[in-house]
């Protein structure tokens, strides 16, 4: 999908404008008076530039190479859309509002999903917190992206998540997993996204040429990393108890490692993935390369993972009928 001179080109060429800073500040509510360092930028208590002149800008910037900021930015939407529904489901029992699922492209809904009932009060409050920020991501890129926001695709929160469980040994052929079942179940479906929500917008940063673009993404990475290493955290606490619901292995600390390699066979050859304890049965809460730098996904390959499928496909697993905008296409070679 994005080709390694691709990648080249967008890092070395720098396509940063007033307009795209104007807007992604203000999403993030840092135009006022009274924020350090707002005066450096200059110029922002003037109008928000429209959608248009913020999809005119990118576009004209990345005309070359066939790809916008924005596209990449929609690319995060989607996932985005999916994170916040699965959280909000298990906290609430409902997803996110009619209000903020519209847009470009084509509209879907929901499949699956309820409250778990939760039997610790940690964890409980660990979901409450995680649906609060991808909610609130969803919010920033639509205001951000403006009436260029693709809308929420169709998602499936049931029957992929029995897929996933399947291909990762945790459940029998024929044996479905729900993942709003109970607590270790949830904990189990959060890692499932939350490790590959890292990966996927520091795989996503260098494809990013607008500093104001790019420093929005970094942020959300950097909360995103907050979640899994929560997760992951509670994974290898949970390890005591054993599992209910059919589930083979003996712990949630096993079925992390299970998981890994799961995602690991669907986005190539590359070892990207590492489960909540090495080989050697040590708690490893932060998956790191050999210079203690966490991975990297192109987005084909995270599309790879959320679509369950190793091929080059526009749909599947998560998303069965694809998600929207121009960054569709499942690519196990980057």
């Amino acid at each position: 999908m994005f080709g390694k001179r691709y990648a080249a080109s967008m890092i070395n060429r720098s396509a940063e404008n007033e307009q795209d800073r104007r807007r992604f500040l203000r999403a993030a509510g840092v135009t006022g008076l009274g924020v350090v360092g707002a005066g450096a930028f200059g110029g922002l208590a003037g109008p928000v530039a429209s959608a248009g002149t913020v999809r005119q800008a990118a576009g004209e910037a990345a005309a070359a190479e066939g790809v916008s900021d924005g596209a990449v930015l929609n690319f995060a939407l989607n996932l985005e859309y999916l994170e916040a529904e699965f959280y909000l489901h298990a906290v609430t029992g409902r997803g996110l509002p009619d209000s903020l699922t519209t847009g470009t492209g084509t509209h879907g809904g929901v499949a699956g999903g309820r409250a778990v009932r939760f039997k610790t009060k940690a964890a409980k409050q660990y979901a409450q917190e995680i649906a609060g920020d991808e909610k609130a991501h969803v919010e920033f890129l639509r205001t951000a992206l403006g009436s260029a926001a693709v809308s929420r695709p169709a998602i499936d929160l049931q029957a992929s998540f029995t897929a996933a469980a399947q291909a990762a040994g945790l459940v029998r052929k024929g044996q479905s997993f729900d993942a709003f079942a109970c607590e270790e179940n949830f904990l189990l479906a959060a890692y499932l996204f939350e490790d590959v929500g890292v990966t996927a917008y520091k795989g996503a940063a260098p494809l990013i040429t607008n500093k104001a673009y790019l420093e929005a993404a970094a942020g959300i990475l950097a909360v995103e990393a907050y979640h899994a290493a929560n997760i992951r955290t509670a994974l290898y606490q949970h390890s005591g108890g054993i599992l209910g619901l059919g589930l083979l292995g003996r712990d949630l600390r096993e079925a992390s490692v299970k998981l890994s390699n799961a995602r690991d066979s669907l986005d190539g050859t590359t070892d990207l993935d590492q489960g909540v304890v090495d080989k050697n049965g040590r708690a490893n809460i932060v998956p790191a390369d050999s210079n203690g730098i966490a991975y990297s996904r192109t987005p084909g390959q995270v599309l790879n993972i959320v679509y369950l499928n190793p091929k080059a496909v526009t749909s599947g697993g998560f998303f069965p009928k694809g998600v929207n905008g121009d960054v569709n296409t499942s690519d196990p070679n980057g």
